[in-house]
């Protein structure tokens, strides 16, 4: 079963977090007494799948705590990129040379700190099998608006077969690299992993997700996150 071994987990943090405000990157902000990213790690880190993770941080990061391994597992870094994608494939790049083409790697966000072993154990089990790899996502459950410049409801949406992308989401690296460098290419900014290996023609699985896998972008979900996390 290619891909079912040397699994390595990915984590673009590179970003200011511009969307969130205020001085610090909001995957510094903490939760618990840990950061963000410290949690979104170690819940990648826990699965025994996983044997390593590379972080791609910004070049002027002086917030980086310069851990090495954190779960007894190693713990590399290297310097990300303006986008998403660069930060990705940078990270992917200074994998170790162990790690094959066709094996799995998982792209999870920093700022997503509510990652549940359920959910990474079928994501894995779902991508070693899927040629085009899997990523997790929910089902979009709300009615749908589409407005116009003055947010006035233009009309509603149809939601049938639409699903909100979450993150972990897992590639083979060779397949991934290969996508995110004809993006890069092509001029196409890429807001996800599973976006740049569509444009290659491949239709990645989809695997159901917890809703409270939250992405952390604004001050309220950072206060349903931490609510979450004390569960």
């Amino acid at each position: 079963m290619a891909g079912a071994h040397g699994i390595w987990a990915v984590i673009p943090a590179a970003g200011s977090g511009k969307r969130f405000g205020g001085e610090v990157p909001k995957q510094y902000l903490e939760i618990a007494g840990r950061p963000l990213i410290a949690h979104a790690l170690d819940a990648l880190l826990a699965h025994p799948a996983v044997e390593g993770a590379v972080v791609a941080i910004a070049a002027n990061d002086e917030r980086w705590p310069g851990w090495t391994s954190r779960c007894g597992k190693l713990l590399l870094r290297c310097t990300g990129g303006a986008e998403r994608a660069d930060s990705v494939l940078a990270a992917l790049r200074a994998l170790p040379a162990a790690v094959a083409g066709d094996d799995l790697v998982l792209v999870h966000d920093a700022a997503r700190p509510n990652l549940r072993q359920d959910d990474i154990a079928r994501l894995i089990a779902a991508a070693s099998q899927h040629p085009d790899g899997a990523l997790l996502a929910a089902p979009v459950r709300d009615t749908l608006k589409r407005a116009d410049a003055h947010a006035c409801v233009l009309a509603t949406a149809p939601r049938d077969g639409l699903w909100r992308a979450l993150t972990p989401q897992a590639f083979r690296r060779a397949a991934l690299t290969s996508a995110l460098e004809r993006a890069r290419v092509d001029g196409v900014v890429v807001t996800d992993e599973a976006m740049a290996m569509e444009r290659m023609g491949a239709k990645p699985m989809l695997v159901e997700g917890r809703e409270d896998n939250l992405k952390v972008t604004t001050p309220a979900d950072l206060a349903l996150a931490t609510y979450l996390l004390s569960l």
